[in-house]
């Protein structure tokens, strides 16, 4: 089977560390051991899914400074399909501060980069794509982004999504998360099913049958950080809808590879590969 696969959206130029603890105000913190890499809602869930048998398309934004051509170098070595466009203005950066306890605290330096459906990238290749993965913001995009098989969106875009009139396939969060926390009754058009992770307690799905939940996996080394784990997650489940996995084994599958990235700080270490499941 091959596949083809789409990641719309942003891609932060991230530097992330180790903290004591996150700055009380008028603090001042020193990363321990920090490292930068493309990160972002749209730049985790990218890497994930180069870590997969599928033909991967990038659509995202990169500015014109040292930053943004250090997205687009790195970017460039990873062998996927990039469709970039160049902005006239900084690329955003990104602070993440990983406290003892695991947790991420970020710091978003500018707006982030989205495309937006006037640049000139091939948004009419879609229509043969398996599945997209948007993160980004324009509900044009997103409704190009509609002529995938199946399209999944990331919760937060909900704004984006009640914009473009489309109905996704899935809309994918955290539970734990207020900006994304949801139910499908909230969207002005109710996806086909709400799937949102739970950390440990694993997870709920919702679709007009009604509620099921899906178990997390076992608990990952200790000692790592959060950063990564819910884009993981998301591009995890974008492959397996795309490879016809019924959408409950798609979540437990995915979960495996949520909790991979927790055992370290750069999630791209910890991502597992995504295997087609056998047939």
């Amino acid at each position: 089977m091959s596949l083809r696969i789409a990641v719309i959206g942003h891609v932060e130029h991230v530097t992330i560390g180790r903290v004591p603890a996150v700055p009380a105000p008028g603090a001042i913190v020193h990363l321990e051991g920090p490292r930068s890499f493309p990160g972002g809602g749209g730049g985790v869930a990218f890497w994930q899914l180069v870590r997969s048998p599928a033909e991967l398309h990038l659509f995202t934004a990169i500015g014109d400074d040292a930053a943004g051509d250090a997205v687009a170098a790195e970017l460039a070595t990873s062998g996927a399909h990039l469709h970039a466009a160049r902005r006239a203005e900084p690329h955003t950066r990104a602070i993440a501060m990983v406290d003892p306890a695991g947790e991420r605290t970020i710091v978003v330096v500018g707006e982030p980069l989205h495309p937006r459906a006037e640049d000139p990238l091939p948004w009419g290749a879609l229509a043969g794509f398996d599945a997209a993965y948007f993160t980004a913001q324009d509900p044009a995009v997103l409704r190009a982004a509609r002529a995938a098989r199946v399209l999944v969106v990331a919760a937060r875009r909900q704004p984006s999504l009640a914009a473009s009139g489309v109905r996704a396939d899935v809309v994918v969060g955290s539970a734990r998360d207020p900006r994304e926390a949801s139910r499908r009754a909230d969207y002005a058009v109710p996806p086909a099913a709400l799937v949102l992770t739970d950390g440990a307690r694993g997870g709920r799905i919702e679709t007009e049958e009604g509620l099921a939940v899906f178990e997390a996996p076992p608990s990952p080394p200790a000692g790592g950080g959060a950063y990564g784990a819910g884009d993981s997650f998301a591009a995890a489940l974008t492959f397996f809808l795309a490879a016809g996995v019924p959408l409950a084994e798609a979540c437990a599958r995915a979960g495996h590879h949520g909790a991979a990235v927790l055992g370290g700080l750069d999630p791209r270490a910890g991502q597992l590969r995504l295997e087609l499941p056998p047939r």
